[in-house]
Order: C-alpha cells, then sequence, then structure tokens
C-alpha cells in the first residue's frame, strides 16, 4: 500500500512538473526590455497629440474631423494610425501586462504590417497635392515608434530565455528516454534466452 501511496505522489508531481513547464513555454521575460517597449508605447500615444499634417492632430487623422478633411489625410495615414493605435499600443501593453507569447507574437507581427503600411502613409503626405500640408513631425514620431517598439518586439519574442531553453532540452531527452524504454519493452523475446531460462535447473 505504501507503494502505491508513493507512486500516486510521484504522479501528482509529475504533473505539476509538466504544468509548470507548458506555463514556462507559453510565456516570456523581456526583462529590462519591456521597460524600453513601455516608453515605445508611451513615445507613440504622445504622437497621437502632435501634428500630423497642417492643423491635424494625430487623433484626427484617427478618427477623421475639419482638421483632417483640410490637410487632405489619406486612406494609407488613416490605416496607419489604427494599426499603430490596436497593435503598437494595445497588444503591446497586452502583452507586457500577461506575459504571454501568442500576446507578444500579434504585437510583434501587427506592429511589423503597422511599420511598413508607415512607410506609404509617409510618402503620400510627401506627395501630397499643392494645396494640402506635407509631412508633420507627429507622423514621423509615430513610424519612428512603430519600427522602434517592432524591433524591440522582435528581440523579445526571438531571443528566449536560458530558462525556456533548459525546460525544452529537459523535455526532449525525456521524450526521448520514453521511446527508447517502450522501444526495449516492445521487442519480442529471443529464442536462446527463453531456451537458457528453460534449462536454468530449480534450486
Amino acid at each position: 500500500m505504501s507503494e502505491d501511496f508513493g507512486n500516486d505522489e510521484f504522479a501528482r508531481y509529475k504533473d505539476d512538473i509538466d504544468a509548470a513547464e507548458r506555463r514556462v513555454a507559453r510565456e516570456i521575460d523581456p526583462g529590462a526590455r519591456a521597460v524600453v517597449i513601455a516608453v515605445g508605447v508611451f513615445v507613440l500615444l504622445a504622437s497621437f497629440a502632435l501634428p500630423h499634417a497642417g492643423g491635424a492632430q494625430g487623433w484626427e487623422a484617427l478618427l477623421g474631423g475639419p482638421d483632417a478633411d483640410q490637410a487632405g489625410i489619406a486612406l494609407p495615414h488613416r490605416v496607419f494610425m489604427w494599426l499603430a493605435l490596436v497593435f503598437g499600443v494595445g497588444f503591446s501593453m497586452l502583452a507586457l501586462l500577461l506575459r504571454r507569447w501568442e500576446v507578444a507574437w500579434i504585437a510583434l507581427a501587427g506592429s511589423m504590417v503597422a511599420s511598413m503600411v508607415g512607410v506609404l502613409a509617409v510618402w503620400t503626405r510627401q506627395t501630397a497635392p499643392d494645396p494640402y500640408p506635407g509631412l508633420g513631425i507627429g507622423l514621423i514620431v509615430a513610424w519612428l515608434a512603430v519600427m522602434f517598439i517592432t524591433y524591440h518586439w522582435s528581440r523579445a519574442v526571438w531571443v528566449r530565455t536560458a530558462l525556456q531553453l533548459a525546460v525544452e532540452e529537459e523535455r526532449r531527452r525525456r521524450a526521448a528516454d520514453q521511446q527508447q524504454r517502450k522501444l526495449l519493452d516492445d521487442l519480442p523475446e529471443r529464442p536462446d534466452e527463453a531456451d537458457r531460462r528453460d534449462d536454468t535447473p530449480d534450486t
């Protein structure tokens, strides 16, 4: 009975270890980079209050308004601002709070798309027709902030911590040992070993 109790305790202990390993594999630890990303998010938010084109501020380029109409805010500019808000601000803050691997990946992918759309937004402002104002400081700051956030999310997502690498290595080693033991257990018994055991005299 004590042996069964020990096996049950070991099984529960093993389940706890497996659960901890899965939790570590799902989480990220950006470390000091989290502060850097948070600063980038703050700068991106501040750019919404800066002029993006003429008298149109970032939030007006995002939502529209008389100043945005007078400045001739184009669709790429507005799409860039929405992507920057949703992924550069929203998912970045969510990933910093939750430390979840999947959320960090979404923040990285969305910020990367926003960076590429930002190139188009800057280009459309620089090539705006003569009656409309040119490129404002707010759009430049927003674009640079999104690229800054994208770069640091890529480092945080791709660079695994030593603990995650150790957990994955231990899991692979354990899986290989279990597979090897299973193969040995499934091997058929050799005839000479069976005959040798039958010929062994009883004592």
